[in-house]
């Protein structure tokens, strides 16, 4: 975590969902904050895996119907700290079963909770921006990548970003994530490709992170204009 907000006007939560310090989701999650920090935000780093948060529900995370000042885990209240001192909040996470993994999951229906994201009139999250940056293993021209994009809109966004308050909301898919390409065919089967190798895989993935810069910037201009 980045401790020192003080020097810059903005800020930051960039909220990293996978298992794996060496996955290509957490590449380009540090990618994301460079390009952050480049553009002159304090950054709070959240890796969820590193900092042993566990998805599952607890009793003292238990929403309390009759009760929406209840206080909750120390755990969940410093999360809730970092969602509220953020301007920004981008979540990177790998798309599983066109859903968000539950790791992320788990963190939206432990933190994002009752009293804090939502069940008040005037909501705690008002005025924040959303980017979801969600890595695909399936090909950018099968099918399923534009549906994809319109159930994590639903899930997330409408779902989720919007119930809660926020601003805006956007669903950024980075598809191709993969190094044998996927794709399904007419009957529904799913056709997975030789390796991706040398100079082809190179290329794969150098445009894979032009993409997410190029989502990251769109999102980041949004947050000028509102500023």
């Amino acid at each position: 975590m980045t401790s020192d907000l003080t020097d810059r006007s903005r800020t930051a939560l960039v909220v990293l969902a996978h298992h794996r310090a060496d996955s290509l989701t957490a590449h380009i999650a540090r990618r994301t904050v460079r390009q952050l920090e480049a553009s002159g935000y304090a950054i709070d780093l959240l890796d969820l895996h590193t900092e042993g948060f566990d998805p599952r529900m607890t009793l003292a995370d238990q929403p309390d119907w009759n009760d929406r000042e209840k206080t909750y885990s120390p755990e969940v209240e410093d999360h809730m700290r970092r969602i509220l001192a953020a301007d920004i909040v981008i979540a990177v996470f790998p798309i599983y079963w066109v859903a968000p993994p539950a790791l992320l999951k788990g963190w939206i229906d432990r933190v994002w909770n009752y009293g804090f994201a939502y069940g008040r009139s005037k909501p705690r999250l008002a005025g924040k921006r959303m980017l979801w940056l969600g890595l695909a293993g399936a090909a950018e021209d099968d099918a399923i990548t534009p549906l994809m994009h319109t159930a994590l809109e639903g899930q997330l966004s409408a779902g989720v970003a919007y119930y809660c308050g926020f601003t805006d909301s956007r669903i950024g898919i980075l598809p191709d994530a993969e190094e044998r390409p996927q794709r399904l065919d007419a009957q529904g089967q799913l056709l997975i490709g030789d390796a991706v190798t040398g100079a082809e895989r190179e290329a794969q993935y150098s445009a894979l992170e032009a993409r997410a810069s190029t989502i990251v910037d769109d999102f980041l201009a949004g947050d000028r204009v509102s500023a």
